[in-house]
């Protein structure tokens, strides 16, 4: 459990450095990037080992019908994750694409995952993603959606959605969870 939580506190700390320690992280400059890089590497590694070392009680019972659920979450997921870096139609109604996306992915994986372990992985990355929200719109309240992109974006997102769901499902087959069916 430890090496799991201090994965979530590295990752979550890394992302937040910016938002916590402005005045900071603007001296360090490019440094910055390296620093966090690493930390956000290296919360992720102890985020896995800790995860799969952690033999947690189960604290609910999913649903069968929660995997239905899960699977559109997921691809909902992946498509936001994809529209907001080609800046598609919806990353110019939503500000924060990209954290909405985490959301949705921790939220699809509370539904089908009750063990202690995936609580805490997929609970603290959904909090920490709900905290970057809130910070992010008190720092820089005013917004401007990116310019529009060409239509042609649009369905590179969907479909990399698509193939990238099934990519994602399919490594979760080979580690012995079945994510469709």
């Amino acid at each position: 459990m430890a090496l799991l939580v201090l994965g979530l506190l590295l990752w979550s700390m890394s992302h937040l450095f910016k938002r916590l320690a402005p005045t900071y992280r603007a001296e360090m400059g490019d440094k910055a990037r390296g620093m966090v890089a690493i930390a956000s590497f290296a919360g992720i590694a102890l985020m896995v080992l800790g995860y799969r070392s952690w033999d947690s009680g189960i604290l609910y019972a999913a649903s069968a019908s929660a995997r239905h659920l899960n699977n559109l979450l997921m691809l909902v997921s992946m498509y936001l994750f994809a529209a907001a870096g080609m800046k598609t139609w919806i990353a110019r109604q939503l500000r924060h694409p990209q954290l909405l996306a985490v959301i949705l992915w921790a939220v699809a994986h509370l539904l089908v995952n009750g063990d202690w372990a995936s609580v805490v992985l997929f609970g603290g990355l959904l909090i920490w993603a709900l905290v970057s929200i809130l910070m992010i719109n008190s720092q820089e309240p005013g917004w401007a959606p990116p310019p529009a992109g060409p239509a042609s974006k649009e369905l590179a997102a969907i479909v990399g959605a698509v193939v990238v769901t099934g990519g994602i499902g399919y490594i979760h087959i080979l580690l012995g969870y079945v994510p469709f069916g």
